[in-house]
């Protein structure tokens, strides 16, 4: 496509007034006041802006006032998003502008760290990493040409893993760049603006809206039950149903269950029916959850969370976008990650968590559900449902009918029948946890949350830094300056000092001056001195000579109260500690290969794994890849009898776990005579101990890592054998998830398969001492080949996208969005 407005041609570049009249003439409608003002701020303003506004207000118009700048004065530009998936809904998106626009498509690319699309192209839409990541090499990438920076989705600066991404990223952007940071409401904006001056010498106009551009009517719905509430809201023509609707569950199980509520239920038209028979019947759903997910789909019920395969997410997206369903039946993730337009939004439940401890759902996730309701284009209200529970609905109707009947009524019929409905009254369960009115109206007025700086500096930036610069003080300057109180920013500064001390006894820098010995202070008195303590005196000294001959149970070690920041240093100063330099030995550039998981532990990790076999290696890298409790335990590690102790275990880590005390030769795998009995003689009763549960390979390797890295205390393993029982069918994945009954968890062992492919890949980049190419990294390259061609089979399209990208940036990229902490 020829482009109307020849960038090339300095003399044809316009001032920003011009652009903002130009911008403001192609707009497809007229815009919204806080749309407005914030597009004059941003065509006005000479460092950017901050933009608070409801979702729903319609942010990327303003956020495509940058683009078009970019693409009119032959600049470039970065827009950012917190995730995958919207990066490749906001390249469709931009690419449909820019085309409106009278440009090529071709000049919008992507880069996320495993996909690329024109890579070369002026606008540029990246994972907020990606961008982290040029800004960390600037001898590679120039800056020098880029006009702006849009970060959508800004309040993803509170997130406690990623946050620190936007934070350095704001502190490492080049002076001329402006900053164009769309947020949510957040509770500090002004204070935010103030902080970014300070400490980034970063001025920005803000721009706070409050109302939406299709307002919100909320609906308590106390006396219907979910089935019969959802036919309700889908009956009607288009102007009076409330439905396309987003139904909003706490839990992947929950999602199928309350899909399956709707069986038999009327929810879409015939002809809408037929169509969506006409779609279903020519797609391939035979295999996993696709037979299940095709029956609920022809009700016009779509489920969508990460247990479902990334090719019937699309699908379920593509049928709710095209009015085919009537619900999608949803986890919240999706309320920050595609944006399928809909009229309202349902919530069978305000409470998440397990059964048995279940609380409200967070404000700021409740209040970004809420803003999916109501479509610009197509509403003038956009609804809002939540359901009281199901027990009470039926209270509720009861009452109705119990109250119909009058106290004094004389009728021996309504007396009989008032009788019988006070033997029926229905009552709230005690295992069961409710939620009221009270709480819904609580999470639509409650305050937005206050954006500050959270999590720590990850351990393979550190690395990365100290690479290119041994010199500490530029670090401990950056967490200074982040929005912290002065007693959280001291406290960064030791935790810098605890990470810098972890780092050189490892041996991966070294550092000047060198860490000295501090004194700690002595522990205060045990529980049982304090209980000595209380019983003091005569009637003490009588009590304590009768407990003499009392029978004496296994002592419990006694709590150290002491300050833990100072144990876990293990006796080196943390508090005035202030290094000059860390200057990285030759091990520290292993650190920056590992980005899936802590690099401390992965590195770690593959030193012990050189002598494992097979078994071993695959159990001990599945452990460290965090598949969620609700699916591991269908996944559990096969018994010692059935996959006896490997060479690792028998060779290494068994005796050395036994001479260090930090396991119990049952928790090796000795068995105890199960008929003998611990006697309690004092009482004659026969006293049963707690089952032992032998340690899998990745748990024994976890023992040893914290017994040698005692300052790091965020590093867990969950032991499964998910590709390894996958391997022993074969790689295939259909028998696999049918055997194991897992077809509604499916999506999540793909992710899991795709991860270990990466992992492989990383751990082959840092092999070991004890080991050659033959040894270590052709095995783990066959291995990720094999799941390659597994998951190939399941989703082609979403493999290719995670793995097959030419480029090297994937090979460099500091992906902060991991547990590297």
């Amino acid at each position: 496509m020829t482009n109307k407005h020849p960038a090339a041609d300095t003399s044809d570049v316009p001032d920003r007034d011009e652009l903002a009249a130009e911008y403001f003439e192609v707009l497809p409608y007229a815009p919204y006041p806080v749309q407005e003002e914030a597009m004059l701020a941003y065509f006005t303003g000479e460092q950017g802006v901050l933009v608070c506004a409801p979702t729903g207000t319609g942010k990327t118009m303003i956020a495509e006032a940058a683009v078009y700048e970019a693409l009119r004065t032959g600049t470039r530009m970065y827009y950012t998003t917190p995730l995958i998936a919207l990066t490749d809904q906001k390249l469709d998106e931009l690419r449909e502008s820019a085309v409106r626009w009278g440009f090529s498509p071709d000049q919008v690319g992507l880069v996320t760290g495993n996909r690329r699309v024109n890579p070369d192209a002026p606008v540029l839409v990246v994972v907020a990493e990606i961008l982290l990541n040029r800004l960390l090499n600037t001898e590679a990438f120039d800056f020098a040409d880029v006009s702006s920076v849009v970060m959508d989705e800004f309040h993803s600066f509170n997130d406690r893993e990623r946050g620190v991404v936007w934070e350095l990223t704001l502190g490492l952007l080049p002076a001329h760049i402006r900053t164009l940071l769309l947020s949510a409401t957040v509770g500090n904006a002004m204070e935010f603006t103030s902080w970014l001056t300070r400490a980034h010498n970063r001025r920005l106009q803000l721009v706070v809206g409050t109302e939406r551009k299709v307002p919100l009517q909320y609906s308590w719905v106390d006396d219907e039950l979910l089935p019969e509430f959802c036919e309700k809201i889908a009956d009607g023509d288009e102007i009076d149903r409330r439905t396309p609707a987003l139904m909003f569950c706490f839990s992947r199980s929950q999602c199928w269950t309350t899909a399956e509520l709707l069986k038999g239920k009327s929810v879409i038209d015939k002809i809408r029916q037929a169509e969506l028979a006409d779609y279903l019947h020519a797609a391939d759903m035979s295999e996993g959850a696709g037979p299940k997910l095709k029956q609920i789909l022809m009700r016009g019920v779509g489920v969508h969370h990460a247990g479902v395969l990334p090719r019937y997410r699309r699908m379920v997206e593509e049928l709710f976008q095209r009015k085919l369903l009537a619900f999608c039946v949803c986890t919240e993730t999706l309320a920050a990650g595609i944006n399928l337009p809909a009229r309202s939004v349902v919530l069978p439940s305000l409470m998440k968590g397990p059964r048995d401890k279940k609380k409200l759902c967070e404000i700021a996730s409740a209040q970004q559900i809420f803003g999916r309701a109501g479509r610009p284009q197509f509403d003038a209200v956009g609804y809002v449902y939540a359901l009281a529970h199901e027990d009470d609905v039926k209270i509720n109707r009861w009452r109705e009918k119990y109250d119909s009947i009058p106290e004094d009524t004389k009728d021996p019929g309504l007396m009989k029948a008032k009788k019988q409905l006070k033997k029926k009254m229905p009552k709230r369960r005690t295992d069961e946890t409710y939620w009221t009115a009270a709480q819904f109206e609580q999470l639509q007025s409650a305050d937005s949350a206050n954006l500050e700086s959270r999590g720590r500096l990850p351990w393979r930036l550190l690395a990365y830094l100290f690479g290119k610069d041994p010199n500490v003080q530029p670090i401990r300057d950056m967490i200074g300056r982040r929005l912290l109180t002065p007693k959280g920013i001291e406290e960064g500064q030791r935790d810098l000092n605890r990470m810098l001390i972890t780092l050189w006894s490892a041996g991966y820098v070294e550092l000047e001056p060198k860490p000295h010995a501090a004194e700690l202070p002595p522990p205060p008195p045990t529980n049982k001195e304090k209980k000595a303590a209380k019983t003091a005196g005569l009637f003490g000294e009588l009590l304590d000579q009768m407990r003499v001959d009392e029978p004496k149970s296994e002592p419990k070690p006694e709590e150290d109260n002491r300050d833990p920041k100072l144990i876990e240093s293990r006796g080196y100063e943390v508090e005035n500690y202030r290094p000059d330099s860390a200057t990285p030995t030759e091990r520290l550039e292993r650190l920056v290969h590992i980005r899936s998981i802590n690099p401390l532990f992965g590195v770690y990790l593959a030193d012990q794994l050189a002598i494992a076999d097979p078994n071993e290696r695959i159990a001990a890298l599945e452990s460290v890849l965090e598949v969620p409790g609700t699916v591991a335990r269908f996944c559990r590690m096969p018994s010692y009898d059935d996959m006896p102790a490997g060479t690792l275990a028998t060779t290494r880590l068994d005796g050395q776990l036994l001479t260090l005390g930090l396991a119990t030769s049952e928790e090796l795998g000795a068995k105890k005579d199960e008929d003998e009995d611990i006697v309690d003689r004092g009482f004659g009763r026969v006293m049963f101990e707690e089952k032992v549960w032998p340690l899998t390979i990745g748990e024994k390797i976890l023992r040893m890592f914290r017994n040698d890295f005692p300052r790091v205390h965020d590093v867990n393993v969950r032991p499964v054998w998910i590709v390894g029982e996958l391997m022993e069918f074969g790689g295939d994945f259909n028998k696999y998830v049918t055997a194991r009954k897992l077809q509604k968890e499916e999506g999540i062992l793909f992710r899991h398969c795709l991860r270990m492919i990466l992992l492989l890949d990383e751990m082959a980049n840092i092999p070991p001492i004890e080991s050659t190419v033959e040894t270590w990294e052709d095995p783990l390259d066959e291995l990720a080949d094999r799941l390659t061609e597994t998951c190939r089979k399941i989703d082609a399209q979403s493999t290719d996208e995670m793995l097959n990208q030419p480029g090297s940036e994937i090979d460099d990229l500091i992906e902060l969005g991991r547990r590297n902490k």
